[in-house]
């Protein structure tokens, strides 16, 4: 089973903190994320996300980002923090 999160309307710099704190006593087991409500997405929160996908996938578990509001995957993108064969949001 996976643990969950949802994040919030806004992911600025005062959101990180919380954000990371939210995630740490996850760590261990896979972890699904939803992204529907997400407005705006600071590149302190990008960092802490991509940190946990990295330090999840080096622990041989998964955290996935899921249920990407428009909001959200355009401004990954804009960060460039996408893959370069499938930016996130692109439809399958």
């Amino acid at each position: 089973m996976s643990a969950s999160l949802s994040l919030p309307p806004v992911l600025d710099l005062a959101q990180a903190d919380a954000l990371k704190a939210a995630l740490l006593p996850m760590r261990g087991q896979p972890v699904v994320i939803d992204a529907s409500r997400v407005e705006r997405l600071g590149g302190l929160c990008l960092q802490v996300l991509i940190s946990a996908q990295q330090t999840w996938a080096t622990d041989g578990h998964v955290l996935k980002i899921d249920d990407v509001s428009r909001e959200f995957a355009d401004q990954w993108n804009a960060f460039g923090a996408a893959s370069a064969d499938r930016p996130l949001g692109a439809l399958s």
